[in-house]
């Protein structure tokens, strides 16, 4: 028989249609407002979350007369389900007063949907923040002070070059432009550090002056790459700090030359949020100068290789500008108490840092080297260009005697009290961003935008379906139902593949791809039904008629199909936030749509008409 499907085929198609409705079903229950309670810190391990603290917030819940729809324990935190957002701000302002010093309290959503969806980790399809509200930050990436930490690096690498070579020299300093001044006693020395130098690097443009200075600037290709870098970094460092407050699916992605846009959909507690992202703080471990007196500290009588900085107590101390060891190479730390009984934090370094840190006080022991916290701060000011003008502030926070050669485990002492140790430790922990950054604009979305955003979506939705299932069915009759029921099953499979896809989030683009990938899978169906019609107008038996219609709409569906794919993927690698949105529904729709519109109708017609003798049909 021409038109007839052997019955695995037939079970296959089944089976992937009762799974996409199974997968498809928590997107009709949705999201529920949240309040999550957690340990402030990982090391708060003495405040326990347990069976007694549920026990108390229910019964602060019940005296409030405040409804929650579920209350659960879950491994370390308390998740607070409610019906309403209205009850949720209800009771995290409630829960904030009473429990915020010990405990760490968050509001967000979780899905709503049966045990047994859980149990097979079916969950709806992720909202974006047009749809679900949430939190909205545009934040500035200062790459001027990266380009001037490199400047500052390479200034030391030219000093170690030109000491290890025998050239002298009497100043190197920095100058406009990212540019470097090297000033020599004669131009033989001049000439002899060009020849050197010129080799080395060939992003950097040497240039005499005079007859005893050399100019050094970074090619435009250098410090590009080097403001990338720190751009792609920071923007990692950023997902990985997002990921600590339990949002799996945040929108983190590059803005312009230096901005970096995050979306948080479904978050409402935006100081906690900039707390955690807004942090510029880093640590610098470097070598105490013991050979500065206190009459050249007084009278400013400083080397060029040390810097004076303060120290907690408000002494003056003085540091080599070299800096032995950053927080980039922390991996981990947390906080414990000493045999005294107090606060420390304990640190464990990447493997460059640890090799690092173990050659540094192998050669070092008995000297004393201070950790210094160095954090970026707004002064309230702009610059010409209106971006915000970042203030250094520095402050030695321990100075500790190399007693030993250290490894990849060491811990910082002399800290004030518990909460400070834990606020470096979280800080180390989070990651330090290359960059210092600057939160432009925030904006919170609220959930009731989300809503008529969402009805609104559905309802253009609804109505291109029906207007496409009228035609359909009124121009091609029995095969314009089949196609109808077709289009339908394309729409259950989009939802279901989106949410099982991670990262794929729903946003109003992506409805807008959704209701244009569903024209298409009708299109295919048009082409199908005009082949059948016209090989039936040439007289050719309508079994022949059927297995032509589709085999010859079969080319001219995947070349139309799969132009749109390559377009749709071009349209997800060079765009950004909607456009990307737009693209990868376009993607999955298209795929859907070729299945249902290919195999999904063929199969029907297969069993309507595949083993009849048929002189017509309802076309």
């Amino acid at each position: 028989m021409l038109n007839n499907y052997p019955l695995w085929k037939y079970f296959a198609i089944i089976l992937v249609f009762i799974t996409s409705i199974i997968y498809m079903l928590p997107s009709l229950y949705g999201y529920k407002p949240t309040i999550y309670i957690t340990q402030c810190t990982p090391e708060a391990m003495h405040q326990e979350i347990g069976d007694v603290l549920l026990y108390q917030v229910e019964k602060i819940l019940a005296n409030e007369k405040i409804i929650n729809k579920c209350m659960s324990l879950q491994a370390d935190k308390i998740l607070i389900q409610f019906f309403c957002g209205q009850d949720q701000l209800q009771a995290y302002e409630k829960l904030s007063i009473i429990f915020s010093k010990k405990y760490q309290i968050s509001l967000g959503t979780t899905p709503d949907v049966p045990h047994w969806l859980s149990v097979i980790k079916a969950k709806p399809i992720k909202l974006g923040l047009d749809l679900c509200g949430g939190i909205y930050f545009v934040i500035h990436v200062n790459t001027e002070i990266v380009l001037d930490k490199f400047q500052e690096k390479y200034i030391d690498t030219l000093k170690t070059i030109l000491f290890e070579k025998n050239i002298p020299y009497l100043k190197i300093h920095k100058i406009k432009n990212h540019g470097i001044e090297i000033n020599f006693q004669n131009d033989k020395y001049r000439n002899n550090a060009i020849l050197l130098l010129s080799p080395i690097d060939h992003d950097l443009e040497l240039q005499g002056i005079g007859i005893d200075t050399l100019h050094l600037f970074f090619s435009e290709i250098k410090k590009h790459a080097i403001c990338e870098y720190a751009i792609h970094q920071n923007s990692a460092i950023l997902r990985s700090r997002i990921h600590q407050l339990g949002i799996v699916e945040p929108l983190v992605q590059r803005h312009g030359t230096d901005r970096i846009i995050v979306e948080l959909p479904g978050i409402q507690d935006i100081e906690k949020v900039k707390e955690i992202l807004g942090t510029t703080a880093n640590l610098e471990f470097r070598l105490v100068n013991a050979a500065i007196s206190e009459f050249e500290i007084n009278n400013n009588l400083i080397p060029e290789d040390s810097e004076i900085k303060l120290s907690k107590n408000g002494d003056l101390v003085p540091l080599y500008k070299r800096i032995v060891l950053s927080g980039d190479n922390i991996i981990n730390s947390n906080v414990s108490v000493d045999e005294y009984n107090r606060p420390q934090v304990n640190v464990t370094l990447d493997r460059m840092g640890s090799i690092m840190m173990s050659n540094f006080t192998k050669d070092n022991i008995g000297k004393a080297i201070a950790t210094l916290f160095v954090e970026y701060k707004d002064s309230g000011e702009k610059d010409v260009k209106g971006r915000t003008i970042l203030i250094k502030e520095e402050n030695i926070i321990n100075i500790a005697t190399i007693q030993s050669q250290l490894g990849n485990n060491f811990r910082i002492v002399g800290i004030s009290n518990l909460n400070e140790a834990r606020r470096l430790s979280l800080l180390l922990r989070m990651g330090t961003l290359v960059a210092p950054i600057h939160i432009e604009e925030e904006r919170i979305v609220g959930p009731t935008l989300g809503k008529q955003n969402i009805v609104q979506g559905f309802t253009a939705c609804a109505l291109g379906i029906l207007t496409s299932i009228c035609f359909m069915v009124l121009w091609y009759r029995y095969f314009g139902l089949i196609a109808s029921i077709a289009l339908i099953s394309n729409l259950i499979l989009m939802i279901s593949t989106m949410s099982v896809i991670p990262g794929v989030v729903l946003t109003m683009p992506s409805i807008a791809g959704i209701i244009l990938t569903l024209s298409v899978a009708v299109d295919a169906n048009v082409l199908i039904n005009e082949r059948i019609k016209e090989e039936i107008k040439q007289g050719k038996p309508v079994q022949y008629a059927i297995y032509t219609g589709y085999r010859k709409a079969l080319t001219s569906i995947l070349d139309a199909n799969i132009t749109t794919i390559i377009t749709s993927i071009i349209l997800y690698l060079i765009g950004t936030g909607p456009i990307r949105g737009f693209a990868i529904t376009t993607i999955i729709g298209v795929g859907t749509s070729m299945f249902t519109s290919i195999v999904g109708t063929r199969a029907v017609v297969n069993l309507v008409y595949g083993k009849r003798h048929v002189n017509k049909i309802s076309i």
